[in-house]
């Protein structure tokens, strides 16, 4: 089922009033299940999907997207509010939650599929993204290049009712593979407690 921000904002703004206004961002930051939970802390965050971006296959499922035939990320659209938190902050986020110095997927997730990538969904966006990874770049933490491309937002793709908030639905097996990928050891010694 392709997630349509577009229709699915408009309607959000209709139905809570002119005041309020919804931005997405969309990321791709390893697996999915490991990308939701960094931003549901915030406030402002109005809405974490889990889905699949920039293939060339319509409505793909996760095991075609497994396959590494179809082309798409593993990826995260971040529904916020820019009036309450920020686009660089939401950034700020995506960066202290992936590795993007890692050209070949994600700790222990390997190929296209779970490679990193800030997909953007306007110019201004993607002006901020590039600085905001070029401040990652000149300020660290990390001393080899940083590999994660800014594209071009397509066609977004939500992910199987099972992969949405899995953090929340399977809290133990999410805690032993966020460990066990060596995710969480690694934002730990570059990030500590940001």
């Amino acid at each position: 089922m392709e997630f349509n921000s577009t229709i699915d904002l408009k309607t959000m703004e209709e139905t809570t009033g002119s005041d309020k206004k919804y931005e997405t961002a969309t990321f791709a930051g390893g697996c999915f299940w490991c990308m939701v939970k960094p931003f549901h802390k915030y406030e402002g965050v109005i809405e974490v999907i889990s889905g699949y971006t920039g293939g060339h296959v319509p409505n793909p499922t996760y095991e075609q997207v497994c396959s590494e035939t179809t082309g798409h990320y593993e990826a995260v659209q971040v529904i916020f509010a820019p009036s309450v938190i920020s686009y660089q902050e939401i950034l700020e986020i995506f960066w202290q939650s992936i590795d993007p110095t890692d050209a070949g997927g994600q700790f222990g997730d390997r190929g296209s599929s779970y490679k990193t990538a800030i997909f953007y969904h306007s110019e201004e966006q993607k002006a901020l993204a590039q600085a905001s990874k070029e401040k990652v770049q000149r300020e660290g933490p990390f001393e080899t290049p940083i590999v994660t491309p800014i594209l071009p937002a397509a066609a977004f793709y939500r992910a199987e009712e099972y992969h949405q908030d899995y953090y929340k639905k399977n809290p133990s097996h999410y805690g032993r593979y966020f460990v066990g990928s060596g995710r969480a050891g690694f934002l730990e010694r570059n990030w500590g407690n940001k």
